[in-house]
């Protein structure tokens, strides 16, 4: 029984030191996750309001444009994948990537070849297990984006969508993120970014709103081309934060449950712990008790 308790005591000791770094873990992320918040709340209305424009643009003006005409026959699709660079989020990861590999499936199903960008260790580590070819991956920041590493990302996709086909460029760019919509809830979507469907967005906009007129200054093309960077750019940058968010949060729910777990196993082994010191303690009593007897047995014998 003694060899028994020593290690329900020692299993004691190594969930209660689990507890404690999950029970930090889910402070941390639950620190990180309001940070997160804000970041996602501040950068939104500039996304949004950059697409109107966008919108604006491509609706008074009969430009063809990368950025708002399809072409006729779409042979090659962009797909940026949007992950992790560390695990313990639950099943933060899996969705996007299985959101990736639907969308994927989807596009091939059309006839068209997909170039697979990848933002993440996680979702890079997956692609490599499965020998997948990835066109160009980044990763390091996931967990605190900035802008200048949504720039770093959206440059290749930027040139993508300007090459022709031919010549190894796309002609659709496709995200594939983890929308953050509560602490409770994060979704993993996918939206195509270029061509911008217009017609989506004008659907989006206020009802009743009245659009203004514009006059391009010096031409409809040249301010596509500068808002081109600019609305890839951003949007880009507003899936990262939102994908940090929902990891964040993620996190925080997988620690939390890790901990009450934890403590759960604590109390179980606790009294399994208690019931085997219980048990010895009965036994050394009947060993006492037993020695006791068959002493007094012995002395009595002797007597006679």
């Amino acid at each position: 029984m003694g060899a028994q308790l020593r290690v329900y005591k020692r299993r004691i000791r190594s969930v209660t030191a689990t507890k404690k770094i999950t029970k930090a873990m889910e402070m941390i992320a639950a620190s990180r996750v309001v940070k997160a918040q804000r970041k996602v709340a501040a950068s939104t209305p500039y996304a949004t309001e950059l697409t109107r424009a966008v919108t604006a643009v491509g609706t008074g003006s009969n430009t063809k444009h990368p950025l708002t005409t399809e072409a006729e026959t779409a042979t090659r699709s962009a797909v940026l994948l949007l992950t992790s660079d560390r695990g313990l989020a639950g099943a933060f990861n899996a969705n996007a990537i299985k959101a990736a590999e639907l969308l994927t499936a989807r596009l091939e199903a059309e006839g068209k070849e997909v170039d697979t960008y990848i933002v993440g260790r996680r979702g890079l580590a997956h692609y490599n297990f499965r020998e997948r070819k990835v066109v160009e991956s980044w990763s390091g920041f996931t967990d605190e984006p900035t802008y200048a590493d949504a720039k770093k990302v959206a440059g290749p996709l930027i040139e993508a969508i300007e090459t022709d086909t031919a010549e190894g460029g796309v002609d659709e760019l496709h995200i594939v993120y983890t929308e953050f919509v509560s602490m409770m809830t994060q979704t993993a979507i996918d939206s195509r970014l270029l061509p911008l469907r217009l017609e989506e967005v004008a659907e989006e906009a206020p009802q009743g709103e009245i659009l203004p007129l514009y006059d391009f200054e010096p031409s409809a093309e040249d301010v596509l081309d500068a808002l081109l960077p600019r609305y890839v750019e951003s949007r880009i940058y507003n899936a990262l934060l939102q994908s940090a968010a929902s990891k964040h949060a993620a996190t925080r729910r997988a620690m939390k449950s890790a901990t009450d777990n934890a403590g759960e196993l604590i109390t179980t082994l606790s009294r399994l712990a208690n019931a085997a010191r219980q048990a010895e303690i009965t036994q050394e009593i009947s060993e006492i008790v037993g020695g006791s007897a068959a002493l007094a047995d012995a002395t009595a014998g002797s007597d006679r």
